[in-house]
């Protein structure tokens, strides 16, 4: 039976309140189907994975746009792909390998796009019961609570996120700038979900986020949330690879500059 309730109070929802709502359901509909135990697979590589819970998130926040923003379009990690007067721009779980191996880095997250234009983002992390929203003219808060403005700090100050996939290191195009900027840095992390590492950049527990070739689900809901906090968010081209760096003005620019000197 149709819940006409739930469409109505969907509808009169902003869109940073549809966001929250829409990545808190999807969020706990897969720790729930985790805990009930969960199908498999594997997508280009052994650490590039798919459950069923992430095709069943997606198609929850899918059938919930439809309804409660009928004029948008969206796009899903998972394949959901229709045009819209808006985008939605879909990641059910990120950090999926985190997720099926019990490993607590993983969340769901969605991203509002007009055109080129990043109006929101909005990630929830289950296992940390954190709910990140934020966006264009929109504060980021952490459980409705605002973060504070993010520092301007150097690189040298703080701690760098990245990801280095193994069949991808044989490229000296994208390791040695990745190399360049770690001997510059405090130190490194690789905690295996882009939008829990970039939240954590919106907060200022992690400095300075340089991910090369990133998918727009991997990138756009962080790189909302750390503009909103006062930091940058940067695509720019060297080597063949498309390079995003976000953090802090200072560490974001001395990133560049050793990125685009090797």
């Amino acid at each position: 039976m149709i819940d006409h309730r739930h469409q109505l109070s969907s509808l009169a929802l902003s869109d940073a309140e549809l966001a929250a709502q829409l990545v808190t359901q999807a969020g706990t509909l897969a720790a729930q189907m985790l805990a009930a135990g969960l199908t498999v697979d594997t997508k280009t590589s052994i650490s590039d994975v798919v459950s069923d819970a992430d095709k069943a998130a997606e198609s929850m926040i899918v059938a919930a746009l439809a309804l409660a923003r009928p004029d948008d379009g969206v796009l899903g990690e998972e394949g959901a792909a229709a045009p819209g007067r808006r985008s939605w721009v879909i990641d059910p779980v990120d950090g999926t390998y985190n997720f099926v191996s019990g490993l607590p880095a993983w969340c769901s997250a969605l991203a509002l796009l007009d055109g080129e234009d990043l109006l929101l983002g909005a990630i929830f992390q289950p296992t940390t019961n954190e709910l990140w929203v934020g966006g264009k003219g929109l504060p980021v808060t952490l459980n409705g609570v605002q973060v504070a403005p993010l520092l301007d700090r150097p690189l040298h100050e703080v701690a760098f996120s990245t990801y280095l996939h193994p069949p991808r290191l044989v490229d000296p195009h994208l390791l040695n700038p990745i190399l360049a900027v770690l001997q510059q840095s405090a130190t490194v992390r690789m905690i295996g979900s882009g939008s829990v590492e970039l939240a954590a950049i919106a907060a200022g527990r992690l400095g300075l986020w340089l991910h090369a070739d990133t998918h727009p689900w991997d990138w756009l809901p962080g790189a909302a949330l750390v503009r909103a906090a006062g930091g940058v968010a940067e695509v720019f081209e060297h080597g063949g690879h498309s390079w995003h760096a976000a953090g802090p003005a200072t560490a974001v620019a001395q990133a560049q500059q050793l990125v685009l000197a090797t």
